[in-house]
């Protein structure tokens, strides 16, 4: 799944961001949903949420285990 819809995205799951200042390198940061910031229920560029240790960016994987 690639991140762009709200409803596929929920707490506690895990996930695969780019950070704002990794948005030109593309690199990827893991970690768990603490709590999703995009209102909207779909973003082009992948849904914004904050993760468990404070990074926040758009989810570009959710990573299924």
């Amino acid at each position: 799944m690639d991140g762009k819809t709200r409803s596929d995205i929920r707490q506690g799951i895990k996930v695969r961001i780019v950070l704002k200042e990794d948005q030109r390198s593309g690199k990827l940061t893991d970690g768990i949903v603490e709590s999703i910031l995009t209102k909207s229920s779909s973003h082009p560029h992948g849904i914004k949420v904050r993760l468990t240790d404070g990074n926040i960016g758009r989810v570009k994987e959710i990573i299924v285990s």
